[in-house]
């Protein structure tokens, strides 16, 4: 069975353009992908990222889904840590009292930013996530605080609002048993992780336990992908994440560069090694190559749903791609 589709977006900045330009490209994008079939629409939580100008998902989430119809919107995801549990509750209520049934709550427990970011964020330690998050459905009503809880008398408002269906994001498996006991969505952040998705998916089923919003496990693949006409094509696109993924392996965060740019960089012999294994975590080839790449990843890995990230330097070679990757399942 082919899995869903969905879009995970970060508001990529190409080097010559502006964060600005990016935001309002988010919305051509997303009405591209509800065309397209596309289940829902994502936005990541970065910060301090030149190369991203994802770092308020809420308010993108809000700009989308106002601009679209029936697409689900939301946050792949708001990192808990960086905010406080009651802020994230309302937020994500107004957003499902404002457009109903369209919303997802995806919360991840890494910082999604360094340490002077995470620091200016007022961030707590990642170790405090399963605290935070019940906090978060305390205040909703979907978990108790304890009797002598400072917050017990504390409503997340609006009421007569549900929280939007909260899933657990993770990297490396350690968040799959929580969400399964939680009855909630996973999601696995492949397109970055050298962690293998299997063995996380599989514990996420086994520790699943019923609830309203997912009377079923229901589990999402991230994959980075690059799809155009012909494989040289491709593999000329994706030469900007070669160079975006060295740079950011060597800690540099820099506006996505242009295939000219990335094809005329000097690599050194260490750095082609490198690029060679940062590669193998992206599909890249014409439709064909890239639909049967991600159908394979999606069964080995037990995936319900493929939620595709496509950062390009072209905006309109970025929505090709989305545009012939959805031709190709359809086909």
């Amino acid at each position: 069975m082919k899995p869903a589709l969905s879009v995970l977006d970060l508001a990529p900045v190409p080097a010559g353009g502006s964060a600005a330009e990016a935001l309002r490209r988010t919305a051509e994008l997303a009405r591209l992908a509800e065309r397209l079939g596309y289940v829902r629409y994502w936005f990541a939580e970065h910060h301090s990222m030149p190369s991203v100008a994802s770092s308020a998902p809420e308010i993108l989430i809000g700009h989308v889904a106002a601009a679209t119809q029936k697409i689900r919107v939301g946050s792949g995801g708001i990192m808990l840590p960086n905010h406080p549990p009651l802020r994230v509750a309302e937020n994500f209520r107004t957003l499902e009292a404002l457009f109903p049934d369209r919303i997802d709550l995806g919360l991840g427990r890494a910082p999604g930013s360094d340490y002077a970011a995470s620091r200016a964020l007022r961030a707590v330690d990642g170790v405090r996530f399963p605290a935070l998050l019940s906090e978060l459905l305390a205040y909703c009503g979907q978990a108790e605080f304890g009797s002598d809880h400072p917050s017990r008398q504390v409503l997340a408002m609006p009421q007569q609002v549900t929280l939007p269906p909260v899933w657990i994001l993770g990297s490396s498996g350690a968040s799959a048993q929580m969400a399964g006991m939680a009855g909630m969505g996973y999601a696995f952040a492949s397109h970055f992780s050298p962690a293998p998705a299997a063995p996380a998916f599989s514990r996420y089923r086994e520790s699943f336990e019923p609830s309203a919003q997912f009377p079923r496990p229901h589990a999402i693949l991230g994959v980075a992908a690059v799809c155009a006409r012909t494989p040289e094509e491709a593999d000329r696109l994706a030469t900007t994440m070669d160079l975006a993924w060295l740079r950011i392996h060597r800690g540099e965060f820099l506006p996505l560069p242009s295939p000219d740019e990335a094809l005329a960089y000097p690599y050194t012999a260490d750095e082609r090694i490198v690029v060679r294994e940062l590669r193998q975590r992206t599909v890249v080839g014409d439709p064909a190559a890239v639909r049967a790449r991600i159908e394979e990843m999606a069964r080995d890995a037990g995936a319900d749903e493929v939620m595709v990230v496509s950062n390009l330097w072209g905006h309109a070679e970025r929505l090709r791609s989305y545009e012939l990757i959805a031709d190709a399942f359809r086909a």
